[in-house]
């Protein structure tokens, strides 16, 4: 692995990137345990892929805002590093596959030349915080709420509060009542309102999330002012720091907090940390995002279309009028998600001169453009036509979206990808009347953890495998009748049945001739479902369910041509067995010395957390020497008191608790972050000692 340095305008951003590439070098050296390692990169956009040797880089990009300049740099990066394809995700982010871990921190540099990071994109951090792509331009919404998502994106990015939680918080801004952004299954939703006294602010919807176990998210502000969603947020992020699970990854999301210790006791706990809180007020610039440079008139577009019957349907389903007069949004279907670098570069040329630079990633893996004008909209059409980029339907049944499956995922079961073009063929070919209906989604994940969101879906399948005549089959799980009802209220999907994957056309047609022939007049999906019920359902398709009718192409998936197995890629290479215990006090050191650059800088709220995460830890380590391990902060905080001070074999001058937890009795002052500092270096050091003299006896 060759050294690599770069200079950057922003000090932050070059200390980052030189770390990566120090820790990667410590790594591959066995200095640092393999899940220390994995925690590390995965909060810098590198994850492991399928594939053994090569990594996924996640771009995080929030709100999905890209701009001409941003997505030509990712293009030319991913020639260099990765495969020469973009892969646009349902979290408004980019993607690039076959990377090699020892170039990730040169990627990223590069990257960064145009402002993009990949800081915080995996990981048990704060993800993507996404938003309706139409934010700014929506005609109903009640104001843009871009700059909020980038104020919540830029205050929690490198914030000590959300750097090692148990697990990943999720959080959208939805432009309307309408509720794109699907605040219901997300950790932290919010749905812009104004008050009678006309003050913005937002509705909040808490706890959902999606995964082999969706649950809805639960509604704890009916109106929360918008100086207070980021101390609002802030506190939320510190009790899931402390309280949530870290040992049992399948219940270490903010769904299972509430579960476990119920929503009326979690919010009490977010109330009691505001004392810490960095801000108890924090007003959003809302000129941080100001809409982009209108593009320039156009001139001699006079003409018609090739297809005519084309492009009229292309202007019903793809287009719409902004909420600023004279100008129209243009949404692009991505099929797949997939982008082809060299038509990457085609395409921003062939927008640029009719739309603004600003392009918007779409929950669904498609592109919406803005401040189109009207004479504009015939050469737009024409351009995108060219590239395959005009095809009609946006956001409707014909529209799927999915996750990458068994192309690239670890956890992939099933070759979503394949199967959803197959599945558009089938609707474009047979039901072409439906590229008009959007009020009925179909959502594909290769596996059960919903990555392509097929719990919300109308009608969802997920990567399964069922097992007939000694072999396993690859298999869909049918999910019929989730999907967004509006302002906050969603509906899951109810796993129906299981069918070979090949066999899923037939579930689709199945299901779009039952409804058009079986469903009253006026009647919505959801109607139809709930007067069925689920079993008419599974009666209508359990003859295609039927193994005993097998046929041999059957046994091999979508988009292969060998026999199906259900198999996990191989992950990264590992490092050398060490001592978690010297690795935890040597992340104490570590932490020391972030809280003392912090509190040098007048950072004292960071200086404290940083201060309380080196009590933590080594409380942590000296447990583990017990062979105690506990799966959260709080358990730690009350086991070492248990072990250690009630034993008396550490003597504080209070109880651990008491001691640690000063973090949530007291303002982030000055005076207090000095204090604080100094209690967590004599903890360390004294620990340290005592840890020392046990093995060295």
């Amino acid at each position: 692995m060759q050294s690599f340095r770069t200079e950057f305008e922003n000090p932050i951003v070059e200390k980052d990137i030189i770390d990566l590439e120090q820790k990667i070098r410590a790594f591959r050296e066995g200095k640092i345990h393999d899940e220390k390692f994995r925690s590390l990169r995965l909060a810098r956009g590198v994850y492991g892929q399928r594939q053994p040797g090569v990594q996924m880089v996640r771009i995080k990009l929030p709100f999905g805002k890209i701009t001409f300049q941003q997505l030509l740099r990712i293009a030319d990066v991913s020639d260099e590093y990765g495969s020469g394809n973009l892969h646009l995700t349902t979290r408004q982010d980019i993607q690039i596959h076959y990377v090699s871990l020892d170039r990730t921190p040169e990627l990223w540099a590069e990257l960064e030349r145009d402002d993009i990071t990949l800081r915080e994109a995996c990981g048990n951090t704060v993800r993507n915080v996404t938003s309706s792509p139409d934010s700014g331009i929506n005609p109903d919404e009640p104001f843009d709420v871009s700059p909020y998502a980038q104020a919540v994106f830029k205050y929690f990015l490198r914030n000590p509060i959300c750097q090692e939680m148990g697990r990943k918080i999720k959080i959208s801004f939805s432009s309307t009542e309408k509720d794109t952004a699907f605040s219901y299954i997300h950790d932290l939703g919010f749905i812009p309102k104004i008050n009678e006294a006309g003050e913005r602010g937002f509705k909040v919807m808490f706890a959902g999330g999606l995964g082999a176990q969706p649950f809805l998210a639960s509604v704890t502000h009916e109106f929360l002012h918008e100086d207070l969603i980021i101390p609002y947020t802030e506190s939320v992020l510190r009790v899931f720091d402390r309280y949530g699970e870290r040992t049992n990854r399948n219940k270490a999301r903010m769904k299972y907090l509430v579960q476990k210790l119920g929503l009326e006791e979690v919010n009490r706990l977010v109330a009691e940390e505001v004392i810490a809180n960095k801000s108890k007020i924090f007003k959003i610039d809302t000129g941080t995002v100001p809409l982009p440079a209108f593009p320039a008139p156009v001139a001699g577009t006079e003409g018609k279309p090739a297809d005519e019957q084309h492009y009229q349907q292309w202007l019903d389903t793809n287009v719409f009028e902004q909420k600023q007069s004279g100008f129209y949004g243009v949404y692009i279907k991505i099929p797949k998600g997939d982008i082809k670098t060299d038509k990457a570069r085609i395409f921003v040329e062939a927008i640029r001169p009719y739309a603004a630079d600003e392009i918007r990633i779409t929950q669904n893996q498609g592109l919406l453009l803005k401040f189109v004008r009207k004479e504009a909209l015939l050469p737009l059409y024409n351009n995108l036509n060219e590239l395959n980029f005009a095809v009609p339907g946006f956001d409707s049944v014909a529209d799927i979206t999915t996750c990458p499956g068994t192309d690239t995922c670890n956890l992939g079961i099933s070759n979503s990808m394949s199967l959803a073009v197959v599945l558009e063929n089938v609707i474009h070919d047979e039901y072409p009347e439906l590229v008009y209906e959007k009020d009925l989604k179909i959502k594909i994940s290769g596996c059960m953890n919903s990555c392509g969101q097929h719990g919300l879906a109308h009608l969802g399948f997920h990567g399964s495998s069922v097992k007939a005549n000694g072999k396993v089959v690859p298999a869909v799980q049918v999910m019929i009748g989730g999907g967004t009802v509006g302002n906050g209220e969603g509906r899951v999907a109810e796993r129906v049945i299981k069918a070979p994957t090949k066999r899923a056309p037939a579930v689709l047609r199945a299901i779009l001739d039952d409804f058009a022939g079986n469903s009253a007049e006026e009647e919505s999906f959801h109607q139809y479902y709930d007067a069925k019920g689920k079993d008419y359902f599974y009666q209508l398709l359990k003859p295609i369910a039927d193994l005993s009718t097998l046929q041999d192409h059957e046994y091999v998936d979508w988009g292969h041509e060998e026999t199906f197995e259900t198999a996990i890629g191989v992950g990264e290479c590992a490092g050398v067995v060490i001592d978690l215990v010297a690795t935890l006090l040597l992340e104490g050191e570590e932490k020391l010395q972030w809280a003392g650059e912090a509190f040098e800088r007048g950072a004292w709220s960071d200086a404290i957390y940083h201060s309380y995460s080196v009590q933590v830890n080594t409380a942590k380590a000296l447990l583990l020497d017990k062979g105690v391990n506990s799966s959260t902060q709080i358990g730690i905080i009350r086991e070492f008191d248990t072990h250690f001070i009630q034993t008396g074999e550490v003597v504080l001058p209070e109880s651990f608790s008491d001691f640690v937890l000063k973090i949530n009795k007291n303002e982030p002052t000055e005076d207090f972050a000095i204090t604080y500092l100094n209690q967590a270096t004599e903890f360390y050091k004294q620990m340290k000692a005592k840890r020392g003299v046990e093995v060295n006896s």
